[in-house]
């Protein structure tokens, strides 16, 4: 990498200091979680396949992606500075719930006869559920991008999408539109989704089982997706199937997956525009608005107007996914292009939804769902779906406006200056929490469905991330590691803080964020490669330690910094936001 050796760091930190309270909390959650996750593994992991000791199931409730999540966050994990073990037993899981799952068959659900995945990829579901189940892998490129494994999955899968594969024809080029929302490694379904499309195959619960919805039989869980039906045509949550495009792109660096990312978001940003400001939840196979909705841009599964009735107690459900996660395909587009009109397309949404708001005795309510009578589900607080995360991209004041309180955006802005302190402390009762339930368990794997265990995963990286990288947690999201920096141990040529190292990020704005480095150790000194961003998007320019101020040279997207022992100190650091092109590649090989 030009500018960049280890040998030659652009700044020493000599400084002594004492050990901060948080950096102490930082480094006992690393290793309390990584010893957390070994023992979670040997009890719900065969420990030569790597299959999940639980019932496969296809479907909704508790399906592949259920069984995938019981690994969640472990690549974060190890990509902040996490033991390479953990990095070993995620691979040996993930590739074994690949071999499970396509091992595993319906009878009664058409799609998954012949394996539920295909080309290690799920047959045919919609991107709420195959995003949950792939997330953690999405990110694996974080730790190990040279993998070949690794790079020959996200050609396989984008080429799912992109056009590419003649045998998963789920995009359509000249509607550039995604042509249901079930698709997958077997194409896209084409017609009406039944109830046991989503349940799968019927199944004993009573005195066997306890599903995550709450379902008490087989009857309900049809019951459940009884009006899940209106899938045909393109959906918002496909905006999630950009990520294959993404880390196509991020690990090969092959132009045509940044075409055709940036061309499907073009698409869904110009419905949006056409439909008042609004995103609609159904496109039509010949590209309308509402075109398999009787025209109505609020129809369809998922969509504006999607109330159900739930069937264990009769209430009325609101489940508009449409709008819970399109806001992080449209960050996509601003990683590939550095535009921020894809982050403004998602923030002109909100603005238009508030601005059918209602004075009723004096209160302002703010509706959340539309159906054929107009808006409706008005609450007493604005809506507010993917406010921080634009926010967070934008950086803009009049963003930060529609984020409702939020105890790390006040931290990050110098209002809340003990959250570090109280989010690890949290986290730390949070793994001992899991544990509990761990060591509590006495089913057999015979009486365990895919997510049981999810609640009990111990590992939470998400405060970790907030402050250790300045960025968004991803968890089910299915969305890119966004983030201001992250680190590389330059002695061992990995991902990571090295040992004995702690992070803490505490301002930032349009082109700036500070953040606190220090080594713990009394003994040893250690080097640290800093980056700008999770995928060198970001350019730094200038560092400013004590008084000195350096400028970052070569391509501006990393600099070395060496630690002293028990030594640290707090840079300020100038960047370019959404400067650079994203890629997988670690500094030494850029």
């Amino acid at each position: 990498m030009a500018g960049y050796s280890p040998h030659s760091p652009l700044l020493i930190l000599d400084t002594p200091t004492p050990p901060p309270t948080w950096a102490l909390l930082e480094r006992q959650l690393i290793d309390q979680q990584a010893e957390a996750c070994r023992m979670f593994y040997a009890k719900y992991f065969d420990q030569s396949s790597g299959y999940l000791l639980a019932v496969p199931r296809w479907g909704g409730d508790d399906g592949p992606d259920d069984a995938a999540e019981n690994q969640l966050n472990w690549t974060v994990l190890h990509a902040l500075g996490g033991p390479e073990d953990i990095l070993n037993l995620f691979r040996q899981g993930f590739d074994g719930h690949l071999r499970q799952y396509t091992e595993a068959r319906t009878l009664d659900v058409p799609m998954a006869r012949d394996g539920m995945y295909y080309k290690e990829f799920p047959v045919s579901l919609d991107w709420f559920h195959h995003g949950e189940g792939l997330s953690t892998y999405f990110l694996y490129g974080l730790c190990d991008p040279h993998d070949p494994e690794f790079v020959r999955r996200c050609r396989t899968w984008a080429a799912m999408y992109t056009g590419d594969d003649p045998f998963a024809p789920n995009y359509d080029p000249n509607r550039r539109i995604i042509r249901s929302m079930f698709n997958g490694s077997r194409g896209p379904l084409l017609r009406q989704a039944t109830a046991v499309d989503w349940a799968g195959d019927p199944i004993q619960v009573e005195g066997r089982f306890h599903l995550g919805h709450g379902e008490r039989s087989y009857a309900e869980m049809l019951a459940h997706f009884e009006d899940y039906s209106d899938i045909v045509g393109d959906h918002p949550l496909n905006l999630e199937a950009t990520h294959l495009g993404f880390i196509a792109y991020a690990a090969t660096g092959e132009e045509r997956y940044r075409r055709w990312l940036l061309e499907y978001l073009d698409a869904w940003a110009e419905r949006t525009n056409d439909n008042a400001g609004i995103i609609p939840s159904n496109i039509g196979l010949d590209g309308s608005i509402g075109g398999e909705c009787d025209g109505k841009w609020w129809g369809g599964c998922y969509g504006w107007g999607f109330t159900v009735v739930v069937p264990q107690t009769g209430a009325l459900s609101n489940r508009p996914a449409c709008y819970s996660r399109p806001v992080y395909g449209f960050a996509h587009g601003l990683l590939m292009s550095g535009s921020q009109s894809y982050v403004d397309t998602w923030c002109t949404v909100i603005d238009k939804v508030n601005e059918n708001a209602q004075e009723r005795n004096g209160v302002t309510l703010y509706p959340h769902m539309y159906g054929d009578d107009g808006w409706y589900d008005f609450r007493p607080h604005p809506f507010t779906s993917g406010a921080l995360e634009s926010w967070y991209l934008s950086q803009r004041d009049t963003d930060r406006q529609r984020v409702s309180d939020n105890d790390w955006v006040r931290y990050v802005c110098g209002e809340n200056a003990g959250f570090p302190e109280t989010a690890l402390r949290a986290d730390l009762e949070r793994v001992r929490g899991c544990m509990q339930k761990v060591a509590e368990d006495t089913t057999s794997p015979d009486a365990r469905l895919a997510d049981d265990m999810n609640s009990s995963n111990p590992c939470v990286t998400d405060n970790l991330v907030r402050l250790m990288l300045g960025g968004l947690p991803v968890g089910r999201s299915c969305h890119t590691l966004h983030c201001r920096l992250r680190y590389f141990d330059a002695d061992r040529r990995r991902a990571g803080l090295p040992p004995d190292v702690g992070a803490l990020v505490g301002s930032m704005s349009d082109d700036r964020v500070t953040v606190k480095l220090v080594n713990l150790s009394p003994v040893h000194a250690r080097t640290v490669i800093v980056q700008g961003g999770a995928y060198a998007e970001h350019k730094l320019t200038r560092v400013r330690y004590s008084d000195v101020t350096a400028e970052v040279g070569g391509d501006g997207t990393a600099f070395a910094l060496r630690l002293q022992p028990s030594s640290g100190g707090e840079l300020e650091i100038d960047m370019k936001r959404f400067a650079g092109r994203p890629t997988f590649a670690f500094p030494w090989d850029r």
